[in-house]
């Protein structure tokens, strides 16, 4: 992940690697496991024989049920679509800091919506459309605020601990259910309380965490409060003011600033800027790789996993959680898998590609197994007993979880933050974060019925997907490993099906495609001109151009 390496390409000096930075990622980082557990939890939670008793889900027809149980898990995404949208403005005008602290405050309010419901499912929902907004407010927030403060020789690192710290309060959601249904009594509200009222804990610890944590120097300069900047800087590198590394990096900072500066955008233009040449593909790819992500089925394992290990035969609900306990396990895996090892060394395009086409393999199984052997209905005849294919089916998930996370859950993330350019970047991220919230909360919205209705068809059509997925990804997403955002700038430019085509032709990278790329095959069409955008007329001249190949 250039752990030694300064993005200009001197040395980081060790200082720049300490405790202090890594302290405010892991603050900032409980935004994530709140986000984590908040998901995972309410899947087991509805499964426990108290919040079925105290929420009247006993003896609710299968339509009803699948409607209530849709309705309590959507609207926590619903909430985190619009909480993504409405922050994108006010991290601008407040800072990242600020921000942060009043999504935290708006989690804690849903989060005690939902544990004080007592039986209240109005209040219930309410509570999770609340914590979403929050939730979905601190997806947009911390990561940006995390690679703003981050030198960049561990940017990947500081940044890749969201995601780990995401699939681990995941992994914390799946056990409490367990634990609480071994240990407190069905007789008890405790029992579904426990559970709900635990998400409050990382969101205390967020709000209280983010008052010692400094704001984003690149936020405070951009505000012309360059002293405070350089406090920060001075703070967080743990190096004297009158160090090189810090005049360096402020000086960076200044550039960027003035670079906007000179060409500010309004709210209108900025939206403009969506649909040119040059961003249109960048945002379309960003929107597609956040629709297929949740379009891969993960997140019916996630949301309704209870009912998932239900259809393969499992009977008994403290043994689904317990089997739910290890799919959270076998993501955390994955997502670690991802950011020490495979996002650096395999790619984003071969890990979307390998990871879409080997994924289908365990949703095809799953698919096949309860097809064939129908478990649901042996489980309900009495039949309890499972053979070697089951054990195999229920690996299955497991493996799944791990290939996912490995992937397409780090991949897609990682891909929608380092594409876009820097003018339009805070909107883009918005858009795409908004973008996979919708798209999660279609998903969980219509699982319930497509359990109910379709049975083994349900893993079967993710399965489909997943191989669609890999198609497009071979076809039309190009690698980005290894490239500047300078680089960014010019492939983008180009037609996506040609470069990746050139690319796989004459078994280059796409690096070198666009180091090969002639003077004349790169020529900047009238609407960048009269935008403004400078053109530079050879590609050489362009590498060796301060900022961007296309500056604006």
């Amino acid at each position: 992940m250039g752990f030694n390496l300064h993005a200009d390409g001197t040395n980081d000096p060790k200082e720049v690697r300490n405790w202090r930075i890594h302290m405010i990622a892991i603050i900032a980082s409980m935004s994530a496991i709140a986000m984590g557990y908040d998901t995972s939890v309410i899947g087991g939670t509805m499964a426990l024989d108290s919040f079925r008793r105290d929420f009247d889900l006993t003896d609710t027809a299968p339509t009803v049920r699948d409607t209530l149980q849709g309705n309590i898990v959507s609207t926590f995404q619903a909430g985190c679509f619009f909480g993504a949208l409405l922050t994108f403005p006010l991290a601008e005008w407040m800072g990242r800091k600020k921000a942060i602290m009043m999504s935290a405050l708006v989690f804690l309010a849903g989060g005690t919506l939902m544990t004080a419901a007592h039986g209240e499912i109005g209040m219930l929902i309410a509570g999770r459309a609340v914590a979403g907004l929050g939730i979905g407010a601190t997806s947009l927030i911390v990561p940006v605020y995390i690679s703003e403060i981050s030198p960049p020789s561990i940017r990947g690192r500081l940044v890749g601990l969201f995601e780990i710290a995401s699939q681990g309060g995941g992994m914390c959601g799946f056990w409490v259910n367990y634990a609480v249904d071994r240990t407190i009594s069905d007789s008890l509200q405790a029992q579904w309380i426990v559970p709900l009222g635990l998400q409050l804990l990382p969101g205390v610890l967020l709000f209280f965490g983010i008052f010692i944590c400094p704001e984003s120097p690149r936020w405070l300069a951009k505000n012309d409060r360059w002293e405070d900047a350089k406090k920060v800087l001075v703070h967080i590198r743990t190096l004297p003011a009158d160090h090189e590394y810090v005049n360096n990096e402020i000086s960076d900072i200044r550039r960027q600033v003035e670079d906007s500066s000179a060409n500010r955008m309004t709210k209108m233009q900025m939206f403009k800027r969506l649909f040119e040449r040059g961003s249109r593909n960048r945002i379309g790819i960003g929107l597609l790789l956040m629709a297929c992500q949740n379009l891969t089925g993960v997140n019916i394992i996630t949301y309704y996993s209870p009912r998932i290990f239900e259809t393969l035969g499992i009977t008994g609900t403290s043994t689904k959680l317990f089997a739910t306990g290890f799919y959270g396990i076998a993501k955390t895996l994955g997502m670690v898998i991802f950011t020490v090892w495979l996002a650096e060394k395999v790619g984003r395009r071969n890990g979307l590609i390998w990871g879409a086409f080997i994924g289908s393999l365990p949703m095809w199984y799953i698919g096949g197994y309860v097809f064939q052997a129908d478990p649901a209905g042996q489980a309900a005849a009495g039949n309890t007993d499972r053979n070697a294919w089951g054990y195999i089916a229920m690996l299955c998930v497991y493996l799944y979880g791990l290939i996912y996370c490995a992937t397409w859950q780090g991949i897609t993330w990682l891909y929608c933050s380092e594409v876009f350019s820097l003018d339009i970047r805070m909107l883009c991220v918005a858009i795409t974060t908004a973008d996979q919230w919708l798209w999660s909360f279609i998903v969980s919205r219509t699982t319930p019925y497509m359990i109910t209705s379709l049975g083994y068809g349900t893993y079967m059509f993710f399965g489909a997907l997943m191989i669609l997925m890999g198609i497009w990804a071979f076809f039309f997403v190009p690698e980005t490993k290894g490239l500047t955002l300078e680089d960014m700038d010019l492939l983008f430019m180009r037609s996506m099906h040609n470069t990746v085509w050139t690319a796989l032709r004459e078994k280059k990278s796409v690096k070198d495609v666009l180091a090969d790329t002639s003077p004349t095959a790169v020529h900047a069409p009238s609407s960048e001109k009269e935008i403004g955008l400078e053109y530079v007329d050879t590609v050489e001249e362009k590498r060796v151009a301060r900022g961007a190949e296309w500056r604006v």
